[in-house]
C-alpha cells in the first residue's frame, strides 16, 4: 500500500441503473477530518489502515485502529478525525437499486463498526479495485460492481461486529452437527434429539442455527428432507410418492405433500412431472 499515493475515484451515478455500484473509492495516506450532521448519501465503508481515528455516530464515538472498519448506512450524522500523528484509510461508498435487498439478504443493512480484520482480505480487495481503475479509466462499472459484492460477502462471513463471532466462526461449530444430519435425517427425530446428540442445550443449538442460517434447527431439518426429496423424485421415478415420503422421514404422505408444496409451491408429484417432461424435451 505504501506505493499508493492519495486517490480518489468518484463515479457518475446520475444514469446507473446497475442493482449495486460503487460510487467512490480512495486511499487516503493521511485521513482529513469530516463532520456530517446530514450523513452522506450512499452506504459507506472506511477502514484504518495505519494510524488511528476517532469516529462518532449515533452520539457514541469509536476508536478505528489497524484492523478495524465502520459500515453506515446513508444519512447517517456523523464526524471522524485524526487521533496522534497518521491516520491512513481507505473506503468505498456504494449505492443500487437492489443494494438494501442485498445487504438485508446479508445482514449487513444496518451501521456498525467490524473488528479484527488485520489477516484478511478487505484492504487487498480494496487496493485490487484501485489497481484496476487505474490502470484503465474505462473499467467496467460492471466488474467493480464484482468486486464490491466479493467485498461485501466476505464482510457477511469473516467480519466481527464489535468483537462478535464472524459467521465462519459460526459454520465451524454447526459444520459437525449438520454432518449428521445428513446421515440421520430420514430417521424419527426432533430438537431435543438434535440437542442430545450435540451435547447442547436446545436454547444455544435454537440460537446458534438462527445466527448461521437465520432458520429454527428443526426448520433446517425439514429443508434438508425436501431437499432429498427431491433427488428421489428425479432420479427414481417409480418410486411412489409414499415411499419418497417415508425414505426422507416423513411419518405420512399427506404431511409430506402438504410441507413440500408449502417449501417449493407446487406439489411432489407436480415437480417430478416437471423435471422429467424437461429431460425427455432435452434428449
Amino acid at each position: 500500500m505504501d506505493r499508493f499515493k492519495k486517490k480518489r475515484y468518484t463515479f457518475s451515478t446520475s444514469e446507473n441503473t446497475l442493482p449495486l455500484f460503487v460510487e467512490s473509492i480512495g486511499f487516503n495516506p493521511q485521513e482529513q477530518d469530516f463532520t456530517r450532521p446530514e450523513g452522506y448519501p450512499y452506504y459507506h465503508w472506511l477502514q484504518t489502515i495505519d494510524g488511528q481515528g476517532s469516529f462518532t455516530y449515533y452520539g457514541q464515538e469509536y476508536l478505528l485502529t489497524s484492523g478495524k472498519g465502520i459500515l453506515l448506512k446513508p444519512y447517517t450524522p456523523h464526524a471522524y478525525y485524526t487521533k496522534g500523528k497518521k491516520w491512513s484509510t481507505m473506503y468505498i461508498t456504494f449505492g443500487g437499486d437492489s443494494v438494501v435487498s442485498i445487504l438485508n439478504s446479508l445482514k449487513l443493512n444496518t451501521s456498525a463498526m467490524y473488528t479484527n480484520m488485520e489477516k484478511l482480505p478487505f484492504a487487498a480487495i480494496i487496493e485490487e479495485m484501485l489497481m484496476k481503475v487505474e490502470a484503465d479509466s474505462e473499467f467496467s462499472r460492471l466488474e467493480l460492481s464484482s468486486f464490491l459484492y466479493n467485498f461485501l460477502i466476505h464482510l457477511r462471513k469473516y467480519g466481527k461486529v464489535n468483537n462478535q463471532p464472524s459467521l465462519s466462526n459460526f459454520y465451524d461449530k454447526v459444520r459437525p452437527i449438520v454432518d449428521w444430519l445428513e446421515m440421520v435425517y430420514a430417521e424419527n427425530i426432533g430438537l431435543q434429539d438434535i440437542a442430545r446428540h450435540t451435547n447442547v442445550s436446545s436454547q444455544y443449538l435454537n440460537r446458534l442455527f438462527q445466527d448461521t442460517f437465520n432458520v429454527s434447527p428443526y426448520s433446517f431439518l425439514i429443508q434438508l428432507r425436501i431437499r432429498k426429496a427431491k433427488e428421489i423424485l428425479v432420479q427414481n421415478p417409480e418410486i411412489p410418492l409414499k415411499n419418497v415420503a417415508h425414505l426422507v422421514g416423513f411419518n405420512d404422505v399427506s404431511n409430506f405433500v402438504a410441507t413440500f408444496k408449502k417449501k417449493e409451491g407446487i406439489t411432489p408429484k407436480k415437480y417430478r412431472d416437471l423435471h422429467m417432461n424437461n429431460f425427455v424435451s432435452t434428449k
